[in-house]
């Protein structure tokens, strides 16, 4: 059983590679990204059974495209999704997918935990080659450290394009980055990366 998680935030993908490992699957079956062009490119490589993605809907290849790439070259290949936005028509695509499960952003430990179980439990039913290994490897696993969710950054007040106030002087918002539990944002010109609380919309 290989596994992809594809989340622009660390605190995401550690805390389902713990999740993971601790129901005894093996760190090598689990393949972390960033997003999904680097995503594909490993990805087709690496043939996963199950792929965990944000939705990533402004990126010029979304979650849900990655899914059908990648479907390519593992047919049987099982979808997750998150998103920070789910609307009617988000559901209505997740399941014309035929995704496990659409979790809304910012989620606890809990509920990852819970759709993840859920679905690995689904997928060991609906798998018959599979079966027996989902389910040894379930019930053989040893308990692990319980994984912590990092605390999730906020949706960002400040969106790329804005206009924002820093040091006396009106900039533009290039990028907004979630690292580290925090939120930065690169102005347009500026090589340094500016924590979100510094900055006031012009």
């Amino acid at each position: 059983m290989k596994f992809l998680v594809v989340d622009p935030l660390a605190g995401v993908q550690t805390f389902a590679r713990q999740l993971l490992q601790s129901r005894g699957f093996a760190a090598d079956n689990i393949l972390c990204c960033a997003d999904t062009d680097a995503a594909l490119a490993q990805g087709l490589l690496f043939k996963p059974h199950f792929l965990i993605t944000d939705w990533f809907a402004k990126a010029p290849l979304s979650g849900i495209q990655l899914y059908q790439r990648l479907r390519e070259v593992q047919p049987s290949l099982h979808l997750s999704l998150l998103s920070f936005e789910v609307t009617p028509e988000h559901q209505f695509e997740a399941e014309a997918h035929g995704a496990d499960f659409l979790l809304k952003k910012p989620f606890t430990a809990e509920q990852l935990k819970a759709e993840m179980t859920r679905s690995l439990e689904a997928l060991a039913k609906r798998l018959p080659g599979l079966h027996g290994q989902v389910r040894e490897v379930m019930r053989t696993a040893k308990p692990a450290p319980r994984p912590v969710m990092p605390v999730m950054a906020p949706l960002p007040i400040i969106k790329p394009g804005d206009k924002v106030r820093f040091n006396g002087a009106v900039h533009v918002a290039q990028y907004v980055v979630h690292r580290h539990g925090e939120t930065v944002v690169q102005l347009k010109g500026q090589g340094e990366l500016v924590p979100l609380e510094k900055l006031q919309r012009a």
